[in-house]
């Protein structure tokens, strides 16, 4: 079969991958001159099954309120006459129910381990590297109350099958001792063992080449126009290369990866997906020479920013900013970022040697991505993960390949 990827992130790539290995002739389109080059450049780095608490969830929208206008809010809606933009935050108030909340953990923690454990067989059977560590993750907070909040959530995500444990403080610092000059902000902590991190980018610029090492085809520098369609099925994708020149390429079915322009394309088919771009900021430092690190994956539950060593670098990524497709980096909402991370972490690295970086993240209100069929029989999603890109790919792309095989899910995801 014959099939065309739109998009060339994670999602993109690891669906490409499992594409590929089953058989297919792949030819993924993206408009960058590489992969990984849009939300997937410079994420957190973690693979968190952990963080399966969507951000719609009871305590959500009083907090919101409270953050309206804040800068350094770690959720900041910018309110727009956007009709995409109301429906989405409709939906998103909906969700915040105990009872959506819970269904909502159940499906993002079994995709999230499944998703894990398609990553581990991946990189068993190619050796990929992508300064990936295998320590877990910590999430600690500093306020005694959202620490109870924090141990509640970990006992139900234990219960859906994944192991989360609370720590005390002196516990935390066994675990991390880079933690030590915070020691006096911490209250405790949950820790999932089976968590992983690492380079998001160098995973799917790799895997990309894999990919085409088995035969998929990456055609770069190329903008998705429109998709050509009859009544049940797409005929075609029209694109435009860097001359100018515009074609329409064919194939027995298309998938949608586009993240947050996914809705873009879509709609002028009738099909109208709640996904909004969550913008959302990191800071990349070299650690310096001979400073104590961390190498557990963090996440810091009072300012909703994770911390990831990559090799002899530390990413720190965090908040979440809905203004539309607004792509201008904000300076203090980076400052903020690179302020905190120095606060926790006073000696690990140099200010003028921070790169900012910021990424449209395709959000859903319930932190549940698309992946699967469309009303026409041969388009396919695979978009919306948010915050989670890195985590559910695998997951994601592997369960698409077994949707358009008609092999059955070896999980339900909704």
């Amino acid at each position: 079969m014959k099939i065309i990827v739109l998009g060339a992130g994670v999602i993109g790539t690891t669906c490409a991958w499992y594409f590929t290995k089953a058989g297919h002739e792949v030819t993924v389109i993206d408009r960058q001159p590489g992969a990984s080059l849009e939300t997937s450049f410079a994420n957190g780095g973690q693979i968190s099954a952990s963080h399966a608490v969507p951000w719609a969830n009871p305590g959500a929208p009083l907090k919101i309120l409270r953050w309206l206008g804040r800068e350094d809010a770690p959720l900041l809606f910018r309110l727009h006459a956007d009709w995409q933009q109301i429906r989405w935050g409709l939906q998103f108030l909906r969700e915040c129910t105990p009872g959506r909340t819970r269904d909502n953990i159940r499906s993002l923690v079994t995709l999230g381990i499944y998703s894990r454990g398609q990553l581990q067989a991946l990189r068993a059977e190619t050796n990929i590297q992508y300064d990936h560590l295998e320590r877990g993750i910590l999430h600690f907070f500093t306020d005694p109350k959202e620490f109870e909040r924090g141990v509640r959530a970990s006992r139900m995500m234990t219960q859906f099958g994944l192991k989360v444990d609370a720590l005390t403080l002196k516990q935390c610092l066994a675990l991390e001792p880079a933690l030590a000059p915070a020691a006096s902000k911490i209250v405790g902590g949950t820790y999932t063992a089976s968590d992983e991190s690492g380079d998001a980018k160098l995973f799917t610029e790799r895997l990309a080449l894999l990919a085409e090492q088995h035969g998929a085809t990456f055609r770069y520098l190329t903008n998705v126009i429109d998709l050509a369609r009859t009544t049940d099925r797409i005929t075609g994708v029209m694109v435009r290369d860097s001359t100018g020149a515009t074609s329409e390429l064919k194939a027995d079915a298309y998938v949608v990866a586009l993240g947050s322009h996914s809705p873009l394309l879509l709609k002028p088919l009738g099909i109208h997906i709640l996904v909004y771009p969550a913008k959302g900021y990191s800071v990349t430092f070299p650690i310096r020479p001979g400073r104590l690190a961390p190498s557990v994956s963090l996440t810091d539950e009072a300012y909703q920013m994770v911390f990831s060593r990559l090799g002899e670098r530390l990413r720190i990524a965090g908040t979440a900013e809905l203004d539309g497709y607004n792509t201008e980096l904000n300076q203090a909402r980076c400052e903020n970022i690179l302020r905190r991370a120095l606060e926790l972490f006073p000696d690990v690295g140099v200010r003028s040697e921070a790169q900012f970086w910021m990424g449209l993240r395709p959000a859903t209100p319930n932190n549940i991505p698309y992946v699967g069929k469309t009303k026409y029989e041969n388009l396919f999603l695979n978009t919306g993960h948010g915050t989670l890109g890195w985590t559910l790919a695998c997951g994601s792309g592997k369960l698409l390949s077994d949707i358009v095989d008609g092999r059955p899910n070896e999980i339900k995801l909704r």
